[in-house]
């Protein structure tokens, strides 16, 4: 308040980015660090200094030297930067202010400052001579490497709220690969857990021209080149954390996702080796270490292939090695400590024996123990490590263009947009729920120039969202496990997905029931009621099953998520079968070895499961137990019992027909049982709630008797 009543200065206060608001560290006596601009301030003052004119004001800054100063690309989204159109990615306003309160307050305490400097400049520099001869103790910070991010990024980062960008096509998506500066690049095919495999891009190598996968032939070749470049394909399946709790559990599960992903890609890739199949979750960091090290020893270009919204950005963060500008990666070879060096020692007496020198020791731990050939975990066997060697070698001798670093500034007619500046921190891509955030590749480089990691932007997955009401599209997306109830589906009833999906069970015998585990988010929640209720529920309007209620507006309590239009497009996406047998995994303790020990052959019923994919939503297990048929039928009234029974129920397996708008975004996949890997979750013992007082009434009679 000192400083308040000695305001006397005509001058208007100068703009804060002209004057700094300590410049002497003295100033402030108790600090124990000091910016950069200030000790440059302090350093350059005369010793009888005079404060500078101020400028006109803040519009002193023409709107074209504003415009120099906006980054090339936004680092968010990786759109070209541009002031032109304000709805689309990569705008900036030049003239918007964020944090209005708190600028305006800044400036009034530099006001305030800068009067009472011109005033007494004793207060600039109270005491010279005692700094004169000491030495200064304190290094200069390095300037700021934060990049502006475009308003659409903002608005997605605090606001969630923005726009989708128009998604590439494959042919876009190889026009871009092929426009790579590097001579080595590996793709990952990024897969979403939730929806399993149904964020496949089909045909994937077909698309992008790239050699085909490797099959279980010994003879097969590891490494082929297309046009003078090598191409190799690795598939990640993300937000693994969705399957189960613990990441030894979800390990198990490796030779399912193997055999899932087998049938997805078709009987052409039905031989394929499949060992370079990762299972990741970036939330709990679950071998994005063992990920982050493969792309560090790797040379060349990293591409980040998949649909929208399966984890791209997400994985891009934590896969990419920070920290590493210093190191050359092809000095050190494997980093002590890392995973994929850990591995390696892992089954060595005492840890001193060494692999090959060259050898490529990726640690392929949850392939390894899904396959189960009885190696130690990331240990290659010996012949495999000679030839890996040995391709290492021959690839070291030949001219390769990644030995150098790249420079593609020069290069105005690319499809790639510029390269970040190398940092050791570099600003990463924005991670959001909005399908499209990711306009354009963003570009990382890594190792001196060595290599890059490039998220492209994700291709078109499903149109759910448009027929789901916008207050619930944010709760469309899983963000952790779900921990599903147990619904039961009895004949004549059905299960609706919010409104939006119905699964309406046919029985083959009668007195059937089907269980349903619905693993999907908030928005879609489980409902199980009559049929013709359901129907009417799902489209608005009351159906035949009514009765006398036939083309009657539906006025329940029970909401819908979908919109208007879209309850005039549900269709039938078709009748699945619950062809899977699952009798000895839930038939409990009758096949245990050490409780029932009976064979699941030998039990008078057959349980019968699948999993119904809703396209990145989530999934509903559907369980079914069936009375096996009794093995003589010799009477008349057994025979026409037989003649009686409906179509299709000779195998006994029940059947689910599904309703979705206009009859897409479902899919079917063989049973995970992610129901097995921690159900309804117990309550501690003593939490438990006790036995309830007995009535005083009751006591006193047993008293009088």
């Amino acid at each position: 308040m000192h400083l308040v009543q000695r305001q006397g200065s005509d001058s208007s206060p100068a703009p804060r980015h002209q004057l700094a608001r300590w410049f002497e560290p003295s100033r402030r006596l108790f600090a124990s660090q000091t910016t950069r601009r200030e000790e440059l301030v302090a350093a350059t003052l005369p010793e009888h200094h005079h404060l500078p004119p101020p400028p006109v004001g803040r519009d002193a800054l023409s709107t074209r030297a504003l415009t120099k100063r906006l980054p090339v690309v936004c680092p968010g989204c990786c759109a070209h930067s541009q002031t032109n159109e304000p709805s689309s990615a990569g705008y900036y306003d030049l003239h918007k202010t964020r944090n209005s309160k708190k600028r305006l307050k800044v400036e009034q305490e530099d006001a305030v400052w800068r009067q009472a400097l011109a005033q007494d400049s004793s207060l600039l520099m109270p005491d010279r001579d005692a700094f004169s001869s000491a030495e200064p103790q304190r290094t200069p910070e390095p300037p700021s490497t934060i990049v502006p991010i475009c308003d659409r990024c903002h608005s997605l980062l605090y606001q969630s709220h923005g726009t989708s960008i128009i998604h590439p096509s494959m042919q876009s998506i190889q026009s871009i690969i092929e426009e790579s500066p590097h001579k080595h690049n590996h793709i990952y095919h990024v897969l979403d857990a939730a929806d399993f495999p149904l964020s496949l891009i089909p045909n994937l190598q077909h698309a992008l021209n790239l050699p085909k996968l490797r099959t279980r032939n010994r003879r097969s070749k590891s490494i082929q080149y297309t046009r003078g470049r090598v191409a190799e394909v690795s598939f990640i399946i993300t937000r693994s954390d969705l399957l189960a709790p613990k990441k030894e559990q979800v390990d198990t599960l490796m030779p399912y996702l193997q055999g899932v992903l087998r049938d997805a890609l078709g009987r052409r890739d039905a031989k394929v080796r499949l060992g370079n199949v990762r299972c990741v979750s970036s939330k709990r960091g679950w071998w994005t270490k063992v990920v982050k090290e493969e792309v560090w020893e790797r040379r060349g270009a990293a591409w980040m292939v998949g649909k929208v919204n399966v984890g791209k950005s997400a994985l891009f963060e934590v896969v990419f090695p920070k920290g590493r500008m210093g190191q050359d990666k092809g000095d050190e070879g494997v980093r002590e400590g890392s995973p994929v060096r850990d591995a390696g020692l892992s089954g060595t007496a005492g840890g001193q024996d060494t692999l090959p020198s060259g050898s490529m020791e990726t640690a392929d731990s949850a392939s390894d123990l899904a396959e189960g050939g009885g190696k130690v975990e990331g240990v290659a066997s010996m012949p495999e490590t000679y030839q890996e060697s040995e391709l290492l070698v021959d690839r070291e001798i030949q001219d390769d263009a990644d030995e150098e670093p790249f420079n593609d500034q020069n290069d105005d007619l690319s499809l790639l947009p510029p390269a970040q500046p190398e940092t050791a921190f570099p600003t990463m891509p924005l991670v959001s729920s909005l399908p499209g955030t990711t306009a354009s590749p963003i570009r990382i480089p890594y190792g001196n120039g060595k290599g890059e990691l490039i998220d492209l932007p994700g291709v078109h997955r499903s149109s759910l969202d448009l027929h789901v009401l916008p207050e619930h599209r944010k709760e469309m997306v899983m963000e952790s496990r779900i921990t599903p109830e147990q619904f039961t589906i009895r004949p004549g009833q059905s299960l609706l997905l919010g409104g939006l999906i119905r699964l309406t069970p046919h029985f083959a015998r009668e007195g059937e029931v089907m269980l349903a585990f619905p693993f999907v988010p908030a928005a879609f929640t489980p409902h199980v009621t009559g049929t013709h209720k359901a129907i009417a529920i799902q489209t608005g309007v009351h159906s035949q099953l009514s009765r006398d209620r036939l083309g009657e507006i539906y006025e329940g309590k029970i909401a819908s998520i979908a919109t208007e239009e879209a309850k005039a497009k549900m269709q039938s996406a078709g009748r699945y079968k619950l062809e899977w047998n699952v009798t000895k995994r839930r038939s409990g303790a009758l096949t245990k070895p050490a409780a029932g020990k009976q064979k699941a052959d030998d039990l008078p019923f057959t349980i019968y499961s699948a999993d119904m994919l809703v396209e990145s939503v989530g999934w509903v297990e559907l369980v079914c137990q069936v009375r096996k048929r009794r093995q003589s039928l010799s009477s008349d009234d057994a025979l026409s019992a037989l003649e009686d029974e409906p179509e299709g129920a000779g195998d006994g397996m029940p059947e689910v027909e599904v309703w979705s708008p206009e009859g897409k975004s479902v899919g079917w996949r063989r049973p995970m049982g992610a129901w097995d890997f921690g159900g309804k979750r117990r309550e501690a013992v003593h939490l438990r709630r006790g036995r309830p007082r007995g009535s005083i009434g009751g006591k006193m009679r047993r008293q009088a008797n």
